[in-house]
């Protein structure tokens, strides 16, 4: 099982301020959606509402550092992040990781994992560089969990070692996880998310959300 932590005063500190960041950028959006990993929902919180000012990447990446265990500063040689939300989120978090660490400590890298028909996918040439690294997963929002299962497949596959996941917002409904520390900016209790053969939503015809 995922161990999640929480932190002490400063971290909540640190998330409460956030919390009212994503409250104020319209983060929260409600209708039928297809989160692209078997499930659907009636919630979807939308980073992309973030990501479009570059400079509150920059907030919410320093957020997520003020508020990460030291031994994910210590050890954490590769940021890693799915496309999109998660790999802006994980380049602008290894340049800022080293600004945490001591001159003498090797400076963190970067790697995206891509999409390939929906699934993330991880190239030959970042897959060579995973080798004996040990590597953080990031992401915008942890939903079911499927999608830091599926990355750390990857990573497991090319040899690397996953030393724990964080994300700006974990909807508390994670039903895959792994056994390493995950650590979120904020929690947001969601509805309860519905395999998509089994979606009330679909079943009454309601249409899928676009935006």
């Amino acid at each position: 099982m995922t161990q999640t932590i929480t932190g002490n005063a400063r971290h909540d500190e640190v998330r409460a301020r956030a919390f009212d960041d994503l409250r104020r950028f319209e983060v929260v959006m409600e209708g039928h959606f297809d989160y692209g990993n078997g499930f659907h929902g009636k919630l979807y919180l939308n980073p992309h509402q973030l990501f479009q000012f570059p400079s509150t990447i920059w907030r919410v990446a320093q957020d997520l550092i003020d508020v990460m265990p030291a031994e994910f500063i210590e050890q954490t040689e590769i940021v890693a992040g799915p496309a999109t939300g998660g790999a802006l989120l994980a380049h602008t978090m290894a340049g800022l990781l080293d600004g945490r660490r001591p001159m003498t400590h090797p400076a963190s890298s970067f790697a995206p994992f891509g999409n390939q028909e929906g699934r993330p996918a991880l190239s030959p040439f970042y897959a060579a560089r995973m080798r004996g690294k040990r590597v953080l997963i990031v992401d915008d929002v942890r939903n079911t969990g499927t999608t830091f299962k599926r990355c750390a497949d990857l990573v497991a596959a090319a040899g690397g070692t996953v030393i724990g996941t964080m994300q700006i917002i974990d909807r508390c409904e994670a039903c895959v996880s792994l056994d390493v520390p995950n650590v979120s900016l904020v929690e947001y209790k969601a509805p309860p998310n519905y395999a998509a053969g089994s979606c009330p939503m679909c079943s009454a015809g309601v249409p899928v959300t676009a935006f």
